[in-house]
């Protein structure tokens, strides 16, 4: 790994954008009868929170012209597919941020109005710290419903992204 914060911050998203194609394989996975399920709805809905709070931030920091419609966001009726194109706009816009990167601006603050209309501050570094937390949070949520449902979870540790070398 890269011994550059910036050039981890690269990395950690290549993993976060695998970490999402193994999501859409988990949800994918959900057997046909249990998707009326109100848990399955739940997984959509946290998966589409996922993207809704990265496409946000991207907004915030000007990597995106505009922000979800609303902070419960969630396209059409709900589905996978109504998910897809804002997943595919947002990782495009990120990945093209974190090509340009540096530490320079992880340690540039920036300001935006929050939800409750109030002014904010925060490094960058610490912005995209939170923004990857939250990813594995929900994830982690999205697995334990997926299983529940009787779908296959995928584990998405980060150990089995870039794996240890063997020395034993």
């Amino acid at each position: 790994m890269s011994k550059s914060m910036s050039g981890r911050f690269r990395a950690w998203y290549d993993y976060e954008r695998d970490c999402n194609a193994k999501t859409i394989a988990m949800i994918e996975s959900v057997p046909p009868d249990r998707r009326g399920d109100p848990n399955y709805t739940r997984a959509l809905r946290k998966f589409a929170h996922m993207v809704a709070a990265r496409w946000m931030w991207a907004f915030r920091l000007g990597v995106l012209p505009d922000h979800p419609p609303s902070r419960e966001w969630f396209p059409d009726l709900g589905t996978l597919d109504s998910i897809r194109p804002h997943l595919d706009r947002v990782e495009t816009a990120w990945a093209a941020y974190f090509a340009r990167l540096d530490e320079e601006t992880l340690g540039r603050s920036f300001e935006w109005t929050g939800l409750d209309g109030k002014r904010w501050r925060w490094l960058t570094e610490e912005l995209l710290v939170q923004v990857f937390g939250h990813a594995w949070y929900h994830r982690g949520q999205i697995a334990t419903l997926v299983a529940d449902l009787g779908g296959r979870a995928i584990d998405t540790d980060y150990i089995f992204w870039n794996r240890p070398e063997q020395v034993g």
